[in-house]
């Protein structure tokens, strides 16, 4: 190297996520079981690219998310990186719509991309696993009830501390608006959304000085006030006596549900309806999911999602309902990682066993190492000129948990050493012993 060459400091930019190999073995391992149980669901993979015609991915315009879009010109291509998974689906769908059956069920994981303000746990390149069933013109109620099923399957198979999803119904709060006369008032939904943050006080004082109806205010509080168990909530939910089209129709939606929840064998304690949820007003028309850990509220919703209407009302005339949810994969990681939920394991490699020459071996180690293999064995070989005490020490610092040590002697009796290195003890088996054990 010249010495007048400059050295770059080697750094990456806020907002993307880059992991030591233990914390990347242990985030692959949750996309992994999240890929497992949306396959046993019978989702087909879909993997969209990266980079779309802006005219496509922006063609619903407007609003906060345009603004955090990556967005650059390519010679005369005017080219936007994808910000979610959702936009490009409606694409794929309208585009391929023909040789698709429907019920269409996908789920993707991958990576989007928002510009957004730099901050402690957002980021502006992160993984989302999305899982969305589409209908052509209709879509059965029953299939928001099979979600949260997914939901909880993913998040006890990843072992998350107790967890409750949490469910509403949009028609529920349209229908409710609508019966006290402040339907399409931004202020209610605002007022909603802050009421576990400011108390209701002041969330009642913020409606008065909006002008909204006293009695509408206290319609309003009576209906998010219902507590109880999910049957006792539908309960008092029916004896409100709202005479309107839209609740009655999320009420009867709503009920369904949850009955289906329970036969998809969701227990009580996993999942309750919460009628304070407006998440995703403005999109989702019926069904609204959210999934919050109980013991860190703090976190927030670690997935969400529900039932729209027509997904890809800008591609096609062609009516399109469809129900879904998201999990942030980066940001629950880094979240659980932040409250030590995903404990202290530190292993760096995904190797089950080291295999060690000791003197003149190399030959025989790499025929073993081929066979424990083949036997299902993950396994690799310490390749480099070293004393014994460094090659076992590779071994712990990895987090390897058998080392097979191979000398003139395993050679000559066709045993091998094998070395537990959790407790230390060390035995001479045949190959296939030593194999059966490190495979249990």
């Amino acid at each position: 190297m010249s010495e007048k060459q400059n050295i770059v400091k080697p750094s990456t930019l806020p907002g993307f996520m880059e992991l030591l190999p233990a914390e990347q073995i242990r985030f692959n391992r949750m996309m992994d079981t999240i890929r497992r149980v949306y396959e046993r669901y019978g989702f087909a993979p879909l993997d969209t690219p990266v980079i779309e015609k802006s005219e496509v991915l922006l063609a619903k315009g407007g609003g906060e998310t345009e603004k955090q879009v990556y967005r650059f010109m390519k010679g005369d291509s005017d080219l936007s990186m994808r910000f979610d998974l959702t936009v490009p689906l409606a694409r794929y769908v309208a585009q391929h719509m023909g040789d698709l059956t429907f019920p269409f069920r996908r789920y993707q994981i991958g990576k989007v991309y928002r510009g957004e303000r730099n901050q402690k746990g957002r980021f502006r390149e992160f993984y989302q696993c999305d899982i969305d069933v589409i209908g052509r013109e209709k879509l059965s109620i029953a299939t928001d009830a099979e979600i949260p099923a997914i939901i909880y399957n993913v998040f006890t198979e990843i072992g998350l501390p107790p967890f409750v999803i949490r469910i509403n119904n949009r028609r529920l709060m349209n229908g409710l608006f609508a019966h006290y006369g402040v339907a399409g008032k931004p202020e209610m939904l605002r007022a909603i959304d802050k009421l576990e943050k400011i108390g209701p006080e002041k969330t009642r004082k913020e409606l008065e000085e909006a002008g909204i109806d006293a009695t509408a205010i206290s319609g309003v509080f009576d209906f998010i006030a219902i507590e109880g168990t999910n049957s006792e909530k539908l309960e008092a939910l029916a004896a409100l006596g709202i005479d309107n089209e839209q609740f009655r129709e999320g009420l009867e939606e709503l009920n369904t549900v949850v009955t289906l929840i329970r036969a998809f064998g969701v227990p009580e304690e996993s999942f309750a309806i919460e009628l304070k949820i407006v998440r995703g007003l403005d999109y989702y028309t019926g069904t609204v999911y959210e999934t919050l850990l109980r013991d860190y509220p703090e976190i927030g919703s670690v997935c969400s999602g529900g039932r729209y209407d027509n997904l890809a009302e800008y591609y096609t005339k062609e009516k399109l309902p469809g129900v879904g949810i998201s999990i942030g994969l980066t940001r629950l990681f880094y979240q659980l990682n932040e409250a030590g939920i995903l404990g202290e394991e530190n292993i760096s490699s995904l190797s089950q066993a080291l295999v060690v020459p000791i003197g003149n071996t190399l030959e025989t180690c790499a025929r073993v190492a081929s066979r424990l293999r083949n036997a299902g064995v993950v396994t690799e070989v310490y390749l480099e000129e070293a004393k014994i005490a460094k090659k076992m020490n590779y071994a712990n610092k990895h987090g390897i948990p058998y080392v097979v040590l191979i000398g003139d002697e395993e050679v000559a009796d066709g045993l091998l050493t094998l070395k537990n290195m959790t407790d230390g003890e060390q035995q001479r088996l045949s190959f296939e012993e030593a194999a059966n054990i490190i495979n249990q």
